[in-house]
């Protein structure tokens, strides 16, 4: 019998939770044999206490967990896979896939230089747990090789693993080729970890009257790390990374350097992922030096309130790769203390659009689509853009094509 993952989410202080036990509707149903059974271990509510923290105390010495030297984590494995035979891994396989899920690990930490999301889920101890599980599903029953989860705890997740993924594809016993694929799930251990359980709303209203925007002179001359503080507090007052349509609800994604679309596990995981690549390569275009000589324009409009949004879209009926909008004079808005008057941008990045020749980056991105490309790829894409058409191009052509290029 299988035990749900979501029974590490939702329980009651006091609980005593057997191998049989499932979780409806967030409360416990316990089978009366369940309740007669000896195999049986007291867990620990999943709630914040006074000190603000969560997490499961399990005091059965099998459910423990596994250290993994210089991490602040756990490996757990769920009952139905520690020690059990099933159909799909025997013992000594479950065995041997904890073991390759914990030299794994290892391995990441020992080349952290290598791995930039792993390295940073891990500074901030965004991961709290691991749990091997011998089949992984979501809420609506899909079958997944991992899962990211959140926990009450603001900012920390969990990561689940499915042991029957690991024997099917090969990957037990071989550590070193599963820390590559582990690696990658760590884009959405980071972007799981900095939004909440509940995004912010597109439609938001835009604090202009406090929003602090700096001549072009002035953005020149600060530092980087000033312009990075400058960029972070314009994500919060006025500048978007996701479409006001929410064109990416529902939709499949790329990794990064792949072709081939991967089914999200919830209906907003690809508009949280492509929000995070967005900002990830802003933040590369304001803080790289070589921006600034190169593409100048692609800094002080990012920071001066030439543009207000910045991302990915699913436009089916279009073959562009990018495109600038800027708003008509007559929705001109007034923008900061001062009440400058600004005709806002939109850079738009279609997801599943490969570059065109004539594209000023065609050359480094053929032939992946807009989605699959690294945060360096991306922040080149952006900038130049903006550096080549965000002046350039007509205000009124711009207007123009939103009615006819409007997201579905």
């Amino acid at each position: 019998m299988k035990v749900r993952h979501h029974l590490v989410d939702q329980m009651r202080p006091g609980a005593r939770v057997g191998i049989g036990t499932w979780v409806r509707n967030r409360r416990l149903v316990l089978p009366f044999a369940v309740v007669l059974a000896c195999f049986t271990a007291e867990v620990h509510a999943v709630e914040e206490g006074p000190s603000g923290g969560s997490g499961i105390a399990f005091h059965h010495p099998s459910v423990l967990g596994h250290e993994i030297p210089g991490l602040s984590f756990r490996v757990f494995v769920a009952r139905e896979t520690e020690g059990v035979d099933t159909e799909d891994l025997d013992k000594p396989q479950s065995d041997t896939a904890l073991q390759t899920v914990i030299r794994a690990f290892s391995y990441l930490n020992q080349h952290r230089q290598d791995y930039p999301r792993f390295d940073d889920a891990v500074s901030k101890r965004m991961l709290e747990r691991v749990i091997i599980e011998q089949s992984v599903h979501n809420h609506e029953g899909k079958i997944f090789p991992f899962l990211v989860v959140r926990t009450v705890d603001p900012g920390r997740v969990r990561l689940l693993i499915s042991a029957s993924s690991m024997k099917e594809k090969g990957y037990v016993g071989q550590a070193e080729q599963f820390a590559s694929v582990l690696a990658r799930e760590f884009q959405w251990v980071v972007s799981k970890a900095e939004t909440g359980h509940k995004p912010k709303a597109v439609s938001a209203q835009r604090d202009l009257r406090h929003t602090d925007i700096r001549s072009d002179r002035d953005i020149r001359s600060l530092s980087s790390e000033e312009r990075v503080r400058l960029l972070q507090q314009l994500f919060e007052t006025y500048l978007w990374t996701v479409d006001d349509q929410r064109s990416l609800e529902g939709q499949s994604y790329y990794e990064v350097g792949g072709t081939a679309l991967i089914q999200p596990s919830q209906p907003d995981s690809t508009t949280k992922f492509y929000d995070l690549r967005v900002r990830e390569a802003l933040l590369k275009i304001v803080r790289d030096s070589s921006f600034l000589d190169h593409l100048p324009l692609a800094v002080t409009n990012l920071l001066n309130g030439n543009i207000w949004n910045v991302a990915f879209v699913k436009i089916g009926q279009r073959d562009w790769a990018t495109r600038t909008r800027v708003l008509s004079a007559e929705k001109a808005v007034l923008v900061g203390d001062l009440g400058k008057l600004i005709q806002p941008a939109a850079i738009l990045i279609n997801l599943h659009r490969t570059a065109v020749p004539d594209d000023p980056f065609y050359s480094e991105t053929r032939p992946l689509p807009m989605g699959a490309l690294s945060t360096d790829q991306l922040a080149s894409v952006i900038a130049k853009e903006i550096q080549h058409n965000l002046v350039e191009k007509s205000q009124t052509g711009h207007v123009a094509q939103d009615a006819l290029t409007a997201p579905e």
